[in-house]
């Protein structure tokens, strides 16, 4: 496949997940007078761990009770171990990258290298570059709105986040990107970390977790230096089906005086279609000279939403 034809699949499967990703009508996981699935999503290792979790415990517990000889997990100190994962957000207020990606979508798989560019509370922007050196497309989020640009033939998409579907049932907006984004947590609607639930889990593992309305986040993080190591949104909708966005981090390398995760592998969940983004970032940097908006001369067009299923069909 041509190099200009992987960047628009690309470009237009972003915008396709975005404007109807809780579309379908088919249902995932557990609903009544629903088919059941029976592959293993990434939701049902988090509660594997906390169940493996407790149970270990209980049996610790057993085992001191029988005098056997057992290590037994010390209990966790809910605030204080937030605070420990808090304490691993980035202090750089910029974040530039080289970026190699690979997007799975059902059983083709394409590869390309580009740019990342982020500024703390204000843009994540990547830029897809064809042959190394030019750039041919752009995704830009702000906390006003999404943008993806077509460089190849002069097409964007420009919208706020309340008018592409997915984002809005799901209550994703440029906070929740940023935290995904930058290995953080956060919660929506303002909700302070005291909500948290913090379950120990195993392997040294801690999850927490979090419920607002039919979302469910979760957060597995490793105890010792209370590194986050995947996130998970999980949105349940009974009639549309689930959709499910889970973000793995790891190869996490010195950042000034923190440590930022440099390969991130994104799997995006419906009943009915999956994609999967691999990032890999070198040669980060805080580079600050560079325009933080993006502007388009008269001569790109803007498409419709309604055109962007059309269009990604045609690819």
């Amino acid at each position: 496949m041509k190099t200009t034809n992987i960047i628009k699949l690309t470009l237009w499967t972003a915008a396709l997940l975005l404007v109807v990703g809780c579309s379908s009508t088919k249902g995932l996981g557990r609903h009544s007078g629903h088919a059941q699935s029976e592959e293993v999503t990434p939701r049902d290792k988090y509660s594997d761990q906390v169940q493996r979790g407790k149970k270990a415990k209980s049996d610790d517990t057993a085992g001191v009770q029988e005098g056997t000889d057992t290590t037994t997990v010390a209990p966790l100190d809910k605030g204080a171990y937030i605070q420990q994962v808090n304490d691993n957000a980035q202090t750089a207020r910029f974040i530039t990258s080289k970026i190699k990606f690979s997007v799975e979508i059902g059983n083709r798989q394409m590869t390309l290298t580009g740019n990342l560019k982020m500024k703390r509370d204000d843009v994540i922007r990547l830029q897809l570059m064809a042959f190394g050196f030019v750039e041919a497309g752009r995704l830009e989020f702000t906390k006003d709105y999404v943008l993806i640009v077509d460089r190849i033939n002069k097409q964007y998409l420009k919208v706020p986040y309340e008018h592409l579907e997915f984002l809005r049932s799901t209550n994703i907006n440029f906070n929740t990107l940023q935290a995904l984004f930058w290995n953080e947590v956060y919660l929506p609607n303002g909700n302070d970390e005291s909500a948290l639930s913090v379950e120990q889990g195993i392997d040294n593992d801690v999850v927490l977790s979090y419920e607002y309305s039919k979302l469910s986040y979760r957060w597995l993080t490793e105890q010792e230096t209370g590194r986050i190591k995947m996130a998970n949104i999980l949105y349940n909708d009974y009639y549309r089906g689930n959709s499910q966005l889970n973000w793995d981090y790891s190869d996490f390398k010195a950042n000034e005086r923190k440590f930022l995760p440099t390969k991130h592998v994104v799997t995006f969940t419906t009943s009915d279609k999956q994609v999967k983004l691999d990032m890999k970032l070198s040669y980060i940097g805080k580079d600050e000279d560079w325009e933080t908006r993006t502007e388009l001369s008269g001569k790109y067009r803007q498409v419709p939403v309604d055109d962007i299923l059309r269009r990604f069909m045609s690819l």
